[in-house]
């Protein structure tokens, strides 16, 4: 029960600080390599690019669909429990959640093929994690209320609903430029996985109504299931808490992320498709894959039947012996009837699978003034390279969670300044937030490329009252295409 408890706790505390993994700034900005990431079928204007070791893709994404953490901690004078009723108790939803991401990329290469000119390769590894959770809307109802003023109600168990990991990713991709008009891609994945804990597809209730021999009669129905994977070796040894324990738990989570976890395989689609003189379509299938989970396996089941009405005292004879063996005897029976049990089952968990889409349109003329200038590094050529100074359009993107799809409808305007500077700015409507601004940068210093791009930049005039916050970065070394 113990190491139970740890689990809830690190999932509960994931809230505090809880956004799907969409990256619709980096999507489509293909003068960013990391971009093949989103899509592997982009355009690539590159002879060779290489990401500088682990500092070539950073990201975080944290997000909640209720309440933000101004809404509990605010100085206003309200009480602090007569708020958490309010917009928690009564205000969360089951539907509502709370995510957070991160990645970073260890390494990312890429060249184009001599002998081949329209294929483009590219290589590399990243480690992600991420935790999804559902509000337990009944559940939180009863701890905060009990059931004694909720008779005949029934607090379903559906609610729980969570999930999140830690894994490795190895990729190999290869993107062909067909003709004028298609470009495709795909990536074949090995995942490694770290951790992950996974409870979902819950069923069962608790529901209190009237007895027969005591006043009130408890009815327990429960099919709950909390699969974990390599949590247990974490826990035990951080309950060891030796000297040791710190570089015990680095070579356990170096030997995880490479190749020594749960290991599963998986693949992307992507491609870029002109429709006229200056307007394109793209779409990419992201993470079509899973993961075998055989390895430091510790799954929690809670399933069975069982009504009480109490313990039954006759009066006056059994008011002298009233003893712990009696609330020990209904303790055991409910544990009889309702067996909490362990196993060590191997699984198979899916990839979140992910699907971006999106329109552009490009106008005004490209015209690359310093081409003609005397310049250390080769000229970038209009044609083999960027094809707009402006362009607008949308983006459509779409997350696999366990009560179905999460969806973001994103509105971008970019812009080319020179060689050296291209700028997006996006408005993004989803779940979290209906006022999403976000504003990238890529700067190209000769083959120097740094990128930032940050989201919901109106919630940075307040963080702790942000639904949503986003921010990614990084460094490469780019050669560009001849002319």
């Amino acid at each position: 029960m113990k190491n139970v408890r740890l689990i809830i706790f690190s999932v509960l505390l994931g809230t505090v600080v809880s956004h799907a993994q969409n990256k619709q700034l980096l999507y489509d900005f293909y003068e960013i390599p990391q971009s093949l990431i989103l899509n592997p079928g982009v355009k690539t204007p590159y002879k060779w690019h290489t990401g500088i070791p682990v500092l070539s893709g950073f990201s975080i994404q944290a997000g909640t669909s209720g309440v933000t953490v101004n809404d509990l901690f605010a100085e206003d004078g309200i009480d602090f429990t007569t708020k958490f009723r309010d917009q928690v108790i009564n205000g969360l939803k089951s539907n509502d959640d709370f995510g957070y991401s991160g990645q970073i990329e260890i390494f990312n290469v890429g060249f184009r093929s001599v002998k081949k000119p329209r294929d483009y390769y590219s290589f590399g590894a990243y480690g992600e994690g991420f935790a999804s959770i559902f509000y337990p809307e009944d559940l939180a109802l009863l701890a905060f209320e009990g059931n004694a003023t909720n008779l005949n109600r029934r607090f379903n168990f559906n609610d729980i609903n969570q999930q999140g990991e830690a894994v490795s990713v190895f990729h190999f991709g290869l993107n062909r430029h067909i003709n004028e008009r298609w470009t495709i891609g795909a990536r074949a994945k090995i995942y490694s996985s770290v951790y992950e804990f996974k409870s979902t597809n819950n069923k069962g209730y608790f529901v209190t109504t009237r007895g027969d021999d005591n006043i009130l009669r408890n009815t327990l129905v429960a099919d709950v299931t909390m699969r974990t994977s390599g949590v247990q070796e974490i826990l035990d040894i951080i309950d060891e808490d030796t000297v040791n324990t710190q570089a015990d738990l680095a070579s356990l989570l170096i030997s995880r992320s490479l190749f020594g976890g749960n290991l599963g395989f998986g693949f992307d689609l992507g491609f870029t498709h002109k429709l006229g003189k200056n307007s394109f379509i793209t779409a990419s299938l992201l993470d079509v894959g899973f993961i075998y989970h055989n390895k430091d396996i510790k799954n929690y089941t809670l399933n069975g039947a069982a009504s009480n009405e109490g313990i039954e005292i006759r009066l006056p004879e059994d008011l002298t012996n009233l003893s712990a063996d009696i609330w020990q005897d209904l303790i055991d029976d409910f544990e009889r009837l309702i067996p909490f049990e362990t196993n060590n089952q191997s699984y198979i968990s899916l990839r979140p699978i992910k699907l971006n889409a999106s329109y552009r349109y490009n106008f005004g003329q490209y015209t690359d003034k310093s081409q003609i200038c005397d310049c250390e590094t080769t000229p970038i050529s209009k044609k083999e390279n960027f094809d707009y100074k402006n362009a607008v359009g949308a983006h459509l993107f779409m997350i696999n969670r366990p009560r179905g799809p999460q969806t973001a409808i994103t509105a971008f305007y970019q812009k080319r300044i020179g060689r050296a500077l291209a700028i997006k700015t996006t408005y993004t409507a989803d779940k979290y937030t209906l006022s999403n601004i976000g504003l990238g940068l890529n700067l190209q210093a000769g083959p120097l490329n740094f990128y930032i791009l940050g989201d919901n930049l109106l919630g940075y005039q307040n963080i702790p009252a942000s639904n949503y916050a986003s921010l990614q970065f990084g460094f490469n070394i780019i050669s560009w295409n001849s002319n």
